[in-house]
């Protein structure tokens, strides 16, 4: 997700005052999760376990170690008592890896049941560097979209290791991000088995996917009490999920070679989803699938006609970590429906 986030950033500032001349809106501060007004809730399918699942046997650290640091830097990690996680794709990692209890704070973007109860080093979705020291950690795992960059220098600056992780891009990036963590957590042994683990168990959704004509579907990022709609092009991160589902990413396939457009009528006709992808929250921000539909354009897609949206919680959607099998399965059977039926 703050991978998802930062990307969006920079598309919002590129896009926003056309999507608030198409929409007449007046605000343009983003919602946050949780302030969205409800409504329709979208079609039932398979809901992504709100628990990771760490690794049978619980690794031991053997440190300290000298890792490569996506930033370009090498990093010493001394010991790993104190773990600062700043995405929730990261924190799902550790957890995964058995050291959960070593995590002494979290990103807001970190909902499962095993965090749910760290304090929150995040300011709306910016690291806070006075919160995170506060916590005296040894270790800070960062995503390379990981801001503000003067919060992340200053933590540095009073001696704590910051290792950088490349963000996430698709489905081939979960295990070389788990191995990533699990290298500099002195664990490697650990983070080849979750590594296994995780693309066999993608594989074996995967595996399960109906075949025949593919749907076309749309990924669509959704924050209504800020009007803020936008529709996902081939750099969106979305790209390869939908594919491993069985579907054509319907943005990327109608020429939006960007991460992400303003949502207009034309945009919509042109891409032509069969099925629409939201985050759970961004849908709840819209009144549900209502509300949705009410979105100019949205009506009259194939995806609009037929009701067929589907829904993940935004804090997993695009994690690409060890519950990516689970996202997957959960997409598959809300496009498919449990018959296997398109």
């Amino acid at each position: 997700m703050r991978r998802l986030r930062n990307r969006l950033a920079g598309a919002l500032l590129s896009v926003l005052a056309l999507t608030l001349t198409a929409t007449g809106c007046g605000s343009s501060s983003q919602a946050a999760p949780g302030d969205s007004p409800g409504g329709a809730s979208a079609p039932a399918g398979e809901a992504v376990a709100n628990r990771v699942e760490p690794l049978p046997k619980r690794p031991e650290p053997r440190l300290p170690v000298t890792v490569p640091s996506a930033d370009g830097a090498r990093v010493t990690v001394k010991a790993a008592e104190r773990i600062v996680p700043l995405s929730g794709s990261l924190s799902e990692i550790v957890f995964t890896l058995g050291l959960g209890d070593r995590v002494v704070a979290r990103d807001v973007t970190a909902t499962f049941e095993q965090a749910a109860e760290l304090p929150v080093v995040t300011r709306g979705h910016d690291v806070s560097a006075e919160s995170v020291l506060s916590l005296k950690p040894d270790l800070v795992l960062a995503e390379t979209t990981t801001g503000p960059e003067e919060a992340v220098d200053q933590i540095r600056a009073a001696g704590v290791p910051v290792l950088f992780v490349s963000a996430a891009k698709g489905l081939d990036d979960v295990g070389p991000r788990i191995r990533a963590v699990a290298d500099a957590l002195g664990v490697p042994a650990a983070g080849q088995e979750l590594t296994r683990r995780s693309e066999r168990r993608i594989e074996a959704v995967h595996e399960d996917v109906p075949h025949g004509e593919k749907p076309r579907v749309a990924f669509l990022y959704l924050r209504g009490s800020a009007s803020v709609y936008l529709i996902g092009g081939r750099e969106s991160g979305a790209g390869s999920l939908i594919e491993a589902a069985g579907a054509v990413d319907a943005g990327a396939a109608s020429g939006l070679g960007k991460d992400f457009t303003a949502i207009t009528s034309e945009a919509l006709v042109k891409a032509a989803p069969d099925a629409i992808l939201v985050m759970s929250k961004g849908l709840e921000s819209v009144g549900g699938v209502d509300g949705l539909v009410k979105i100019p354009g949205v009506a009259q897609t194939p995806a609009g006609m037929d009701r067929r949206i589907v829904s993940v919680e935004d804090g997993v959607l695009l994690n690409y970590g060890p519950r990516t099998d689970q996202v997957l399965k959960s997409v598959v059977a809300q496009l498919y429906g449990e018959d296997g039926a398109k």
